[in-house]
């Protein structure tokens, strides 16, 4: 196999009704900051990995961690892919920065 970087993006839908939900939910964001998710947007976190096998490495560590209820799926897509997304922004409320001094060119 060839090793060739990938991103793994997860999106997720977990309910935060009740403080036991809030806090399942805090208890996962934490996890994937912990394991060097970056949040893209909200209840989307990215992470770049080595190769294949590496992103299935952390999809299991996810399905190892996931709260007892919600919906989290995980993409699998290679750099040059990631690298065909296009950012819309509507009007700007200060939510997200969008400089690239943060990224890293790989």
């Amino acid at each position: 196999m060839r090793n060739r970087a990938m991103r793994l993006l997860v999106f997720f839908d977990l309910p935060t009704g009740t403080k036991r939900e809030r806090k399942h939910y805090a208890v996962f964001r934490k996890f994937l900051i912990k394991h060097g998710f970056s949040m893209l947007q909200f209840s989307v976190y990215e992470r770049i990995t080595r190769n294949h096998d590496d992103c299935e490495k952390y999809i299991s560590m996810i399905e190892s961690n996931k709260p007892p209820s919600g919906d989290i799926r995980c993409l699998r897509v290679t750099e040059k892919q990631y690298e065909g997304i296009k950012l819309i922004i509507g009007s700007n409320e200060g939510k997200e920065d969008y400089s690239d001094e943060d990224f890293i060119e790989i």
